[in-house]
């Protein structure tokens, strides 16, 4: 257990082990135990002999007890050095069983308690440590998890900036991609443009010479229709003849 504090020590020798709180008219037994006189008569009720210590359990064949002046002067001056430090307290600051300021931390329960619980059967076997002891421990705590946050975000923020320093650079390509294939199929459109206007010339061409040579194909054509009409004729005619004029 952790070594206690002048205000433990302090508090431990003004505090009844019966009560556990100030001594109230407080009385020594023989064995140099102290009670408030109320807790020891309740403790020894109905008892005419065999009279034990509630502390260390020594007997006593008689019930007696002394009067401890010294230690109720000791009781009211520790009780004021109290209530001076508790005066005014914050919220939260103040033990709401014993209303006395929460100077140690509870390692088991994990929580702030004041020097009467601590005394008490509760907390008498757990281990205690100054509040401002445990709260720096916490706060050591909470700066190491914040300094691992730190670099954990530091990463994050890497990889952000890498990655938007990426995304800029595939768009540049994306946006050069674009234009080079903007430009192959201008140039493509301009090669087929060329290429139709060329294939109707050379049409138009064909189509003219067509034209030229056409009267005068039709003119022999004709030339010859007629030459084979007029054959016709003839023939037809010899047909009609008898047969030794036809034979002739």
């Amino acid at each position: 257990m952790a070594a206690a504090n002048p205000a433990q020590l302090l508090l431990g020798e003004v505090t009844c082990s019966v009560c556990k709180d100030y001594f109230k008219d407080p009385v020594s037994l023989d064995c140099g135990h102290h009670f408030c006189q109320a807790c020891i008569t309740q403790c020894w009720e109905g008892l005419r002999t065999n009279f034990r210590c509630p502390e260390c359990r020594e007997t006593f064949s008689q019930r007696n007890f002394k009067p401890n002046r010294q230690l109720r002067n000791i009781v009211e001056a520790a009780r004021k050095l109290t209530l001076e430090r508790t005066n005014e307290p914050e919220v939260g600051t103040v033990c709401e069983k014993h209303k006395r300021a929460l100077d140690v931390f509870c390692q088991e329960d994990q929580t702030p308690i004041c020097l009467v619980c601590h005394l008490s059967r509760d907390h008498r076997e757990h281990t205690v440590v100054p509040i401002e002891e445990a709260a720096e421990d916490y706060k050591d705590q909470i700066r190491s998890r914040l300094e691992i946050l730190k670099k954990e975000r530091e990463v994050i923020l890497s990889f952000k900036l890498s990655g938007e320093n990426k995304s800029q650079e595939l768009l540049k390509q994306l946006e050069t991609e674009k234009q080079k294939i903007v430009s192959e199929f201008q140039q493509l459109r301009q090669f087929l443009e060329e290429q139709e206007r060329l294939r109707l010339a050379q049409l138009e061409e064909l189509n003219k010479e067509i034209e030229k040579g056409r009267p005068e194909y039709v003119a022999k054509l004709s030339e010859e229709i007629s030459s084979f009409s007029s054959l016709i004729s003839e023939m037809e005619q010899k047909c009609q003849q008898p047969a030794s004029e036809f034979l002739q």
